[in-house]
């Protein structure tokens, strides 16, 4: 079956007319630049000072973006996109964490997650970020072979054995379990923490995956390394594939520090890193399952096509398709309809916790060029295709 992301009767199925609404307002502040910087700072100073604003951002940014603040919280909507064929990924979405008990509560949240998706067909991975489980000072040191503290090295054995603990259970839940990418100067250590996983826990099949950002210039290199080491180790390769969510943070710290930015010289550079990153997994597809992050129309339609030209099944489990809760409607719920395996990363998690989450994803959109304006372009059309009752 072809794939039509212009069907936006099958992509707003779910939404009522008033989520329709918000998602149509919401959009439209997004695309006003200057109104997201006001809006960030505005936010950002109500929530240190406690000011009572929980109540607006959840009726608005949280809701459209989040599927609630627990786990229970998520199950309806969960619920409702899988009867759509849609999967979901809950992801625990605090950041910004730098306690012990915080890591802690981090690791038993994606232990509960895992014992979820054993669970329900509906949620087929489970995900984390490095960060959540250790100080990201730690990893940066790690990264650059700076010698450790006995007090750090002592922490930095937590944060092995968090690890060790949730790739186990993965593995004897036997549930796929995706570790995201952050920044690129902590990005080793976390790497290098994943190679072993896949080591120990991809032997049959690949059930951790790692993050490759391929708007680093860097990452095809990363990936054709990962896979020689796969070939010669007998092991699988899991990896999900993005663009990458921290562009601006990474070349403000080059130019200060005086470095090549990691970054791709340019957007068309970074969607070819992107789709070289899928054609060379596809290539290898019988040691390597790929979860495709993206937003890009044009990338997931080229990968359907190397789907169908290799005769992959629509349904492959060695190929997903994946995007944010909040966006992108189009593409999941037209592959979904279609037959493809798609996802939705679904964050939860409290209300002020999140926030730095949903900051980085108003901050996103805005500097992506065309993504804002395609989605009001949908939901345009969907709302005229409602009034019309066609």
């Amino acid at each position: 079956m072809l794939v039509n992301f212009e069907n936006t009767a099958i992509a707003f199925d779910l939404k009522t007319d008033s989520e329709l609404e918000r998602a149509y307002f919401l959009f439209k502040l997004i695309a006003n630049e200057p109104l997201v910087r006001i809006g960030t700072a505005v936010t950002n100073f109500a929530i240190k000072a406690y000011l009572p604003v929980e109540g607006l951002i959840r009726a608005t940014v949280f809701d459209h973006f989040c599927g609630g603040t627990t786990e229970e919280d998520c199950m309806p909507i969960i619920d409702k996109m899988f009867e759509k064929g849609v999967c979901s990924i809950l992801d625990y979405s605090v950041e910004g964490k730098e306690v012990e008990d915080q890591f802690e509560l981090a690791l038993r949240k994606t232990l509960e997650v895992l014992d979820f998706v054993k669970e329900k067909d509906a949620i087929p991975f489970a995900v984390f970020k490095p960060t959540g489980f250790g100080r990201f000072e730690l990893y940066e040191k790690v990264s650059n072979g700076i010698a450790l503290t006995q007090t750090e090295t002592s922490e930095w054995h937590r944060i092995l054995d968090r690890y060790e603990q949730v790739c186990k259970k993965a593995f004897d839940l036997d549930v796929a379990l995706l570790i995201d990418a952050e920044e690129s100067w902590m990005q080793q250590a976390a790497d290098d923490i994943a190679l072993n996983m896949m080591r120990k826990y991809n032997k049959e099949k690949a059930v951790v995956f790692n993050t490759a950002q391929m708007y680093r210039w860097d990452r095809m290199n990363y990936i054709k390394e990962l896979n020689e080491i796969a070939s010669l180790e007998k092991f699988y390769v899991g990896l999900k594939v993005v663009r990458g969510a921290y562009m601006e943070k990474e070349n403000e710290r080059a130019k200060e520090k005086g470095y090549k930015s990691p970054i791709c010289e340019s957007k068309q550079a970074t969607d070819d890193n992107f789709d070289a990153a899928i054609d060379f997994m596809m290539e290898n597809l019988n040691h390597m399952a790929i979860f495709a992050g993206t937003h890009n129309e044009l990338s997931s339609l080229k990968l359907v096509q190397r789907m169908q030209e290799q005769n992959i099944p629509n349904d492959s489990p060695n190929v997903w398709f994946g995007q944010l809760f909040g966006m992108s409607d189009h593409i999941t719920y037209n592959l979904s309809y279609a037959g493809y395996n798609a996802a939705k990363y679904v964050p939860y998690g409290p209300v002020r916790d999140v926030m730095p989450y949903l900051i980085r994803r108003a901050e996103e959109n805005t500097s992506v060029a065309g993504q804002t304006s395609r989605e009001l372009a949908l939901l345009q059309k969907e709302k005229k295709r409602r009034k019309l009752d066609i």
